[in-house]
């Protein structure tokens, strides 16, 4: 089994070695030069739709980690012990952590941001 598709890697390979030989043969232009010349703005975009993604998501679960709070989860463990008890999952779909839960707070503003392990911090 691994033969025949170790044989038909090959063959594909081949086929769009060969396809793309023929495009540029006929003077097409391959490839997106604009990537390579605004790389740093590219880099930059994508920075900055991550950060607009992650300031909704705070968004969106700053009134969950409120509710948490009010129930009486006085630390930032506490409240991440409830987000995964909920089944509620981290940005990466694991389970959530204090520091996760720290930076979803300050990143929202929250008045909650401050409170690490118990402790203001001044």
């Amino acid at each position: 089994m691994a033969v025949v598709a170790q044989a038909e890697r090959k063959m594909i390979s081949q086929r769009t070695k060969d396809a793309l030989a023929a495009a540029k043969a006929r003077g097409v232009k391959l490839g997106k030069p604009e990537n390579l010349r605004n790389q740093m703005a590219g880099c930059a975009n994508g920075r900055a739709a991550r950060t607009r993604a992650a300031i909704n998501r705070a968004g969106d679960l700053l009134p969950i980690m409120a509710d948490i709070k009010t129930g009486g989860a006085s630390s930032l463990r506490a409240i991440a012990a409830e987000l995964n008890s909920r089944g509620i999952p981290s940005a990466r779909d694991g389970d959530w952590s204090a520091i996760q839960v720290a930076r979803v707070l300050e990143r929202s503003n929250s008045p909650l941001a401050h409170k690490r392990a118990g402790r203001t911090r001044g």
